[in-house]
C-alpha cells in the first residue's frame, strides 16, 4: 500500500540522513582530530586531502540522492532508481575507501592498502549515477 506520507517521506530519506549526518561528523573529525595527527606523522597530508575528499564526494552525492528521491516522486522512471543506488554505493566504495586508506597508519591497519582498486569503481558508479540522472531526464523530454 502506497499513501500519501510514504510517498513524501520515502524510506529512503532515512539512509540520506544518516549519511549526511555521517558526512558531517568525519569532515569534522579531519579537521580537527586528524589534522592534529600531522606533526606525530600518524597521518600525512596527502592522506588528510584524500580523508576530505572522501567527505566532500560523499556529501555532494548525499545531496544528489536527496535531489533523485525527489525528482522519482515527480517523474516514473526506474533510471531515478539506479541513479540513487549508483550514488550510494559510489560512497560506500569511493568516499569508504579513502577513510579507511587514508587512516590505515594512524588506525594501525596498513593491509587496508588493498582498497586502493575500489576507489575508482566507486568513482565510475558515481559517474553510472550522473548518466542515469541525464538520460531519466532526456527520456521525460
Amino acid at each position: 500500500m502506497n499513501t500519501h506520507s510514504e510517498k513524501i517521506m520515502p524510506k529512503e530519506l532515512r539512509t540520506i540522513g544518516i549519511s549526511g549526518a555521517i558526512a558531517v561528523t568525519l569532515g569534522a573529525l579531519g579537521a580537527h582530530a586528524l589534522k592534529n595527527q600531522l606533526p606525530g606523522g600518524l597521518i600525512t597530508p596527502d592522506q588528510l586531502n584524500g580523508f576530505d575528499t572522501g567527505v566532500k564526494y560523499q556529501m555532494y552525492h548525499t545531496l544528489a540522492m536527496l535531489m533523485v528521491v525527489f525528482l522519482k516522486n515527480n517523474f516514473q522512471s526506474k533510471l531515478f532508481n539506479f541513479a540513487y543506488h549508483f550514488f550510494l554505493w559510489g560512497m560506500i566504495l569511493f568516499s569508504g575507501s579513502l577513510y579507511f586508506l587514508c587512516t590505515r597508519n594512524l588506525i594501525g591497519m596498513n593491509w587496508l592498502s588493498f582498497l586502493g582498486p575500489v576507489t575508482p569503481l566507486g568513482g565510475l558508479l558515481f559517474v553510472a549515477g550522473w548518466l542515469c540522472l541525464a538520460m531519466a531526464v532526456f527520456k521525460k523530454s
